[in-house]
């Protein structure tokens, strides 16, 4: 896919900032900084970086659970407020109702819409043959493997049809046949359905396998920094030589920039490290304009 030009800009960050009350008791934290950022339509964009950056403060923003101290989200230029069927997140745990089967976790949501049970059953079956459990509607989370649970969250998301998936380290407990697996079954289902995805993971490697652009997120100050197009053709392989390369590449831009970006307070200072990041890094692109 292409990258994000203004004319088709879905999601717009501007400015945002999320601050919480320090552990000390005195005073605030600054948890999240993202200046600017653009995503497409139907863009998989990947965020990557260091324990403590805000990389789940920010899926929970733009997923309407948390409203930023600072800055906006737009989504088809309209302000996020508050949750939505439109915006679904899939996270690192999946979160199944162990009283329910699989059927009932994945209509769950379908419920609290105003749909006949004939099109809510239609539905669920439709996601559950998706994700391959159909033959396991009836059985209960306990009863399931970890990739299985995890495939009865994506389908508790795709049977809402959404127009975001935010998906925050939804491969992060399953072992590696698993994982890959699943990620790939991911990717069928994005390209089928055209979703804006915004993928959150500490892993370089799986951002370069499955985005559009790969973007590396830091504590405060830092922010939102370094994103980077990912050009290679689909479908990609972990092992291949373009993206083990690429993913070193990018391991060691982010060790280098998170050594060099703590210095950025001092304006002059700032002004100095960017002309440095650009030239060390000339492929990837800041977050003061990252629109594409």
């Amino acid at each position: 896919m292409s990258t994000p030009s203004s004319d088709k800009t879905f999601l717009r960050i501007r400015n945002l900032r999320m601050f919480f009350p320090d552990p000390s008791g005195h005073g605030r934290r600054e948890a999240l900084h993202i200046r600017n950022l653009d995503i497409s339509k139907g863009e998989f964009f990947a965020i990557t970086g260091p324990s403590g950056s805000g990389k789940s403060t920010f899926i929970n923003i733009v997923a309407g659970f948390l409203a930023p101290s600072e800055g906006y989200v737009l989504q088809n230029g309209h302000p996020v407020a508050g949750s939505g069927p439109d915006r679904i997140v899939v996270f690192q745990n999946h979160a199944l109702f162990p009283w329910l089967t699989a059927f009932e976790n994945v209509a769950y949501g379908l419920k609290r819409l105003p749909i006949p049970r004939t099109e809510l059953d239609r539905r669920v079956r439709e996601a559950l043959e998706m994700t391959a459990l159909l033959d396991f509607a009836n059985a209960y989370p306990s009863t399931l493997s970890g990739g299985m649970c995890q495939r009865v969250a994506l389908a508790r998301a795709l049977v809402l049809r959404p127009e975001i998936l935010l998906l925050d380290e939804p491969f992060a407990s399953l072992d590696a046949a698993n994982r890959l697996n699943l990620q790939n079954e991911l990717l069928n289902l994005w390209e089928t359905f055209g979703w804006t995805v915004v993928l959150v993971t500490h892993r370089i490697e799986e951002a370069v396998c499955m985005a559009d652009r790969v973007a590396m997120l830091f504590p405060p100050p830092s922010g939102l920094q370094l994103v980077t197009d990912i050009s290679l053709p689909r479908p990609r392989l972990s092992r291949s030589g373009a993206v083990v390369e690429l993913t070193e590449q990018l391991t060691q831009r982010r060790t280098i920039f998170h050594h060099l970006f703590p210095l950025q307070e001092s304006p002059n200072v700032q002004s100095v490290l960017i002309v440095l990041a650009h030239a060390l890094f000339p492929h990837s692109y800041l977050s003061r304009d990252c629109s594409g």
